[in-house]
């Protein structure tokens, strides 16, 4: 009960948070569906995402300057109105059949330099929400949330595009925000931190900053640069697993395989709530991310079975909530609070650069390298291994993918700042 009332007005905001997220993430799941219906290209479904990050991570390092000055109330409700009216401009085009695909790139670029001041806010109004002694229960409950939208989030989007249309879905989003968006305005009260008097930075004062405590912060920033070229790994595999399911199976088997991550996350993200907090989090964070890169991947690349990838899926993303505890709790414990928006700020400009420049490589090779490199191979080993048809050049990527992983794991966790680290 002590802990509960601890905890009380961030569970509020989390539940609320997680139910609009719930929404938002159904939409994008339905629109990269039928973009890649309409399209058949990996490449045209990826530009979904890369235009979604691109001013996100152009503009994260400004952003700092906004969350550490500015009210974090004001800022995520402005935020998420935003991102609702970008929704309603996609249902009012879409309802008018006018809705094309670069409406929806424009759309993505606008939500993502909006999620940039928006993220860091958010960031930093857990952690004055939170008592320094719950940051790795609360990171496991955030982690618990996102799972809940991953399982439900296919199953959910799949049958509501087949039985209502993909406009019932965007119009469930606008209830989600609506829900969150009074919870957050009438019932949220989120302490402000005090400014220095007199101190007023800049936005390149504060981009300065920020680097400038990551460059005496050697550890943390070893550890971003890490997490950069996972994400890089990751943003690849993300571009090519719906490619090659749809290509080999359907949307079932999508749903099926998201939805698995989702349940594995779930089970990873009970654990870490539960779990005593461990004597080296480095270690785990290192050891977490080397068996999920050394696992799915090469069940993906190897079999042409559901169920193969499934159990794939699992193992891939059991551990991912359990890395993600831990280095949140890093960050949160070792960065100042006044300077954590600047610093989470820098840290989503180098962290997630990668991204977009991963959902680009990822379609490009699929559709321009290894889809046309299989289909001139009629038999061989390759073909053995990784099958024929469309999907075959997917799978072959995909065990590219998962040695990449593996190489990046081995190589970080030997950075003498990652392995001095605490």
């Amino acid at each position: 009960m002590k802990t509960l009332k601890e905890l009380k007005l961030f569970i509020i905001l989390w539940l609320t948070q997680s139910f609009s997220a719930l929404g938002s993430s159904i939409t994008n799941f339905a629109l990269v569906i039928w973009l890649y219906q309409d399209s058949g290209s990996a490449l045209t479904t990826a530009m979904l995402t890369i235009c979604s990050y691109a001013p996100y991570v152009i503009m994260s390092i400004f952003a700092g300057a906004i969350s550490d000055s500015w009210n974090k109330k004001i800022v995520m409700l402005v935020c998420d109105s935003f991102a609702a009216t970008c929704t309603i401009v996609t249902f009012v085009l879409m309802k008018t059949g006018n809705l094309e695909v670069w409406h929806l790139y424009i759309l993505n670029a606008l939500n993502g330099l909006m999620n940039s001041v928006q993220s860091p806010a958010s960031d930093v109004a857990t952690t004055l929400l939170t008592p320094e002694k719950h940051y790795q229960k609360t990171s496991g409950l955030r982690s618990l949330s996102n799972s809940f939208v991953s399982i439900i989030t296919p199953v959910f989007a799949t049958s509501v595009v087949a039985f209502a249309g993909i406009e019932a879905v965007i119009a469930f989003d606008l209830i989600t925000f609506f829900t969150a968006f009074n919870v957050l305005m009438f019932f949220i009260s989120i302490p402000e931190i005090k400014q220095e008097v007199g101190k007023k930075e800049t936005l390149i004062q504060s981009a300065k900053s920020g680097f400038a405590y990551l460059k005496c912060n050697k550890g943390i920033l070893w550890m971003i640069l890490f997490l950069s070229a996972i994400n890089l790994i990751a943003s690849v595999y993300d571009a090519v697993l719906p490619a090659m399911i749809l290509s080999k199976k359907s949307e079932t088997a999508l749903g099926m395989v998201s939805s698995c991550v989702g349940i594995a996350t779930l089970i990873g993200s009970i654990v870490t709530t539960i779990m005593p907090a461990p004597k080296n989090r480095i270690r785990v964070i290192c050891n977490c991310l080397l068996i999920s890169m050394s696992t799915e991947n090469f069940l993906l690349a190897f079999s042409n079975s559901t169920f193969v990838w499934c159990i794939g899926a699992v193992l891939g993303w059991i551990v991912i909530p359990v890395m993600s505890a831990n280095y949140d709790v890093i960050f949160r414990s070792n960065i100042p609070t006044k300077m954590q928006g600047r610093v989470y700020s820098v840290r989503n400009t180098l962290q997630f650069f990668t991204i977009p420049l991963g959902y680009f490589l990822g379609g490009l090779l699929v559709d321009k390298v290894f889809e046309p490199f299989m289909a001139n191979i009629e038999n061989g080993l390759l073909t053995d291994i990784f099958g024929t048809g469309k999907g075959s050049g997917s799978a072959l990527l995909f065990f590219v993918i998962g040695v990449t992983g593996v190489l990046v794991c081995l190589i970080f966790r030997r950075v003498k700042y990652i392995k001095a680290f605490k």
